[in-house]
């Protein structure tokens, strides 16, 4: 793959060796998607981030073409779909002799079988038919979105229309979040995302920005004591 322009997929049907954030492994079982795209200098690398915020427009996309309406985006990058976990994303890098930058999207769905043992709910992407999703059907609208996806970021310049798009397939917008970062919790209400796309929550401590974290969506119910805040606290930055 020396020299290679970019643009290029690569499709699994089975890893041994799948990874998830934070170096956690991701089990890739047969019957599912498992693709990654190869991309050579996107973008400036400042913004290389972004990246993941067009994979996730991207995937939901994809899911809703082939008739899976109840999926939604959780940051950073997770699709669910009705509540549970059905797919991920990562996005890793490596300096070219070159000296510029290659970019792995890489792309694993829960299409034919849901791994058991994990500590969250994880479910199969599942159309309203009822029927199994074809991971080459998955994989035709998943190449063709981003293309179109990527299109429209065009390489940084266009990222608001991206965090828009991004925003109307959030879950748990304007509800109550926790999240985890280096082993301390924090409740709040999610907010949205910046012009970065950096998650902002809304706590006792007013309005803040987090870089990383994990985040999990509560139920309603705990929406009072999440959002009890201090409206007239300023921004503050994680």
């Amino acid at each position: 793959m020396v020299g290679d322009p970019g643009r290029m997929w690569i499709v699994a049907d089975e890893q041994t060796a799948g990874r998830g954030r934070r170096g956690r492994a991701w089990i890739s079982l047969r019957g599912n998607l498992h693709a990654s795209a190869l991309l050579i200098d996107p973008c400036p690398a400042p913004i290389a981030p972004q990246l993941g915020f067009v994979a996730g427009v991207t995937l939901a996309r994809a899911a809703r073409d082939i008739g899976a309406a109840d999926v939604g985006l959780k940051w950073p990058n997770d699709l669910l779909c009705n509540g549970a976990k059905c797919a991920g994303i990562l996005i890793e890098s490596a300096a070219l002799a070159s000296r510029g930058v290659a970019y792995v999207v890489g792309v694993g769905v829960n299409c034919a079988q849901a791994p058991e043992g994990l500590d969250y709910a994880v479910a199969c992407l599942a159309p309203a038919s009822g029927l199994a999703v074809s991971p080459g059907e998955l994989f035709e609208r998943l190449v063709a979105r981003f293309d179109e996806t990527l299109g429209e970021w065009r390489a940084g310049e266009a990222f608001e229309s991206i965090r828009a798009a991004w925003l109307d397939c959030a879950l748990g917008l304007g509800g109550p979040i926790v999240i985890e970062n280096g082993g301390v919790k924090r409740e709040g209400v999610f907010e949205g995302i910046d012009a970065n796309g950096r998650l902002l929550i809304r706590s006792g401590r007013g309005l803040e920005t987090v870089e990383a974290a994990d985040l999990r969506i509560l139920p309603a119910s705990d929406a009072p004591r999440a959002a009890s805040s201090d409206s007239r606290a300023g921004e503050g930055r994680v």
